[in-house]
């Protein structure tokens, strides 16, 4: 499956992953591959293809191939549906596997891992139930003696487009629902976690599915995103990662009016009202900011406090954050590994600086931990005496950082809340259940959790407004996302055609 590894300095064998292309292993056409390390340590552990541009060309003529002249092209619904059953059955048989790997890769826990790639085969079932339920509409009354009906049909080629926190799940997001619909992908994941999407694309063959239906390619992005996003022969590309290089990848696909679905980023306000259960508050905050490190899009890093209870709030969640256990992400006491790379490190570093000098206060954390000289660890942070416009407050950290914001009233959390370029996802804490309604309503996001955090699920529809993106990923929503909507119109009428030069109706 893999080629001749080279060997580290250490003269430990790293291995490679080539690209998976038409249905097989092929090695780039340069013969470059590129080193990923190991967040806990800082250290190589595989490598992966450095792809150019004829393998991106390469793949994008197989996943065009396949989906025009193939037996994909011709493949029913029902059909695609079994296939899709089995290579859930495939993820499934390998999910321990697959959760090493990516707790390896981006040093989240193996236990939350371990969790999403038990998940990961529900998203390709609940799709592959989907796969023949898609249909159209008939228009009825439209006009005398025609007949007017809609088709929902497949758009092409995908260009599936994944960050580097969650490679599967993302993947997942994207490949389940295009293929239901009768698509092609080429998926490719961030240069920072390509092993488990590599591997994973085998199994499609594994499963059924024709050459060239899933193709997976790795690479740097600046090398080779724009090609992916310019090809004419690709319909649509699916994106998760920042909202910078969403609006980029926006922009170039605008020149073609190709579609596009973007998962962004997120500034995502967690607000905890007086008559709020503050034990539950605790708990949300940390699973919704210090889980995976604060390495989510939909992160809760905002957090916005009555000022009745703002001091015990912050009590309580510093109490907690002190409490979390640091270390390996395969063992299995830890709850909170390192960030992914040194990039990321630093830049969290920097953001933790910046609000300080802007006259945050760390209520706890701010530093790499004691005793943790090699990896990119960092401890949860909390910071107080936030004010709204304060950088820490504006911009996307993606790591363990708490800001705290107090208010006074509802209709100047609400303000405050929606004051931010993204609208992603938000968390309302109350035991009014009038309050939980009406704040809902009023957020600007796109998802809002009451009294809970970070729920997710294939059937929920999952996208936000604003910068945090175009589209939605999950539910039966997403499989309208990759297709496109043909209207036909057939005359009936034996008399003839009317007067051609009177609008017909």
């Amino acid at each position: 499956m893999f080629s001749k590894p080279l060997k580290e300095e250490n003269d430990v064998p790293l291995t490679r992953y080539p690209l998976f292309i038409n249905g097989a292993w092929v090695e780039p056409v340069e013969g470059s591959y590129f080193s990923s390390e190991n967040p806990a340590t800082g250290e190589a552990w595989y490598e992966a293809a450095r792809a150019t541009g004829p393998d991106v060309s390469a793949a994008i003529s197989a996943a065009h191939a396949a989906f025009t002249t193939g037996p994909w092209s011709t493949t029913l619904p029902t059909e695609r549906g079994r296939l899709l059953y089995r290579v859930a059955d495939v993820l499934a048989a390998h999910a321990e596997e697959l959760a090493e790997i990516e707790a390896r890769d981006n040093g989240k826990l193996l236990r939350e891992m371990r969790a999403q790639m038990r998940s990961l085969p529900d998203y390709f079932r609940f799709y592959a139930g989907l796969a023949d339920k898609v249909r159209g509409d008939h228009i009825q009354g439209v006009a005398q003696n025609a007949l007017n009906y809609t088709i929902r049909e497949p758009l092409g080629v995908v260009v599936a487009i994944t960050a580097w926190n969650s490679p599967l799940y993302l993947a997942a997001m994207k490949l389940a629902p295009a293929l239901a619909m009768g698509n092609t992908v080429v998926v490719k994941p961030s240069e920072f976690t390509s092993a488990a999407t590599l591997k994973v694309a085998s199994y499609f063959t594994e499963a059924g599915f024709p050459p060239g239906v899933v193709n997976a390619i790795s690479g740097r992005g600046r090398e080779i995103g724009d090609q992916l996003v310019d090809d004419p022969r690709v319909a649509k590309i699916a994106f998760t990662g920042s909202t910078p290089v969403g609006r980029r990848i926006a922009a170039r696909a605008g020149e073609r009016l190709a579609k596009v679905s973007l998962e962004l980023g997120g500034k995502s306000p967690s607000i905890v009202f007086p008559d709020a259960d503050l034990d539950n508050v605790a708990t949300g905050v940390v699973a919704g900011v210090f889980a995976a490190a604060g390495q989510m899009c939909t992160s809760g890093s905002r957090l916005f406090v009555h000022a009745s209870v703002h001091d015990e709030v912050v009590a309580r969640v510093v109490r907690r954050a002190s409490a979390i256990r640091i270390g390996n992400p395969l063992e299995s006491a830890t709850e909170l590994g390192p960030l992914v790379n040194g990039g990321q490190h630093a830049h969290v570093t920097a953001c933790i600086a910046q609000g300080v000098a802007e006259g945050a206060k760390v209520a706890f954390g701010g530093a790499r931990p004691s005793g943790f000289d090699r990896g990119w660890y960092l401890q949860p942070t909390v910071l107080t005496g936030v004010h709204n416009d304060m950088s820490v407050a504006r911009t996307e950290i993606f790591g363990p950082v708490l800001s705290v914001i107090p208010f006074e009233t509802e209709e100047e959390v609400v303000r405050l809340a929606n004051d931010t370029e993204f609208g992603l996802a938000a968390g309302i804490w109350t035991s009014n259940l009038a309050r939980a309604h009406r704040v809902a309503a009023a957020l600007d996001a796109g998802i809002v959790w009451v009294n809970t955090y970070r729920n997710e699920s294939a059937q929920s529809p999952f996208g936000g407004f604003k910068q945090s993106g175009l589209g939605k990923e999950n539910g039966t929503e997403a499989v309208l996302e990759y297709s496109r909507l043909k209207s036909v119109w057939i005359n009936y009428d034996e008399g003839g055609l009317a007067d051609p030069f009177t609008y017909p109706g």
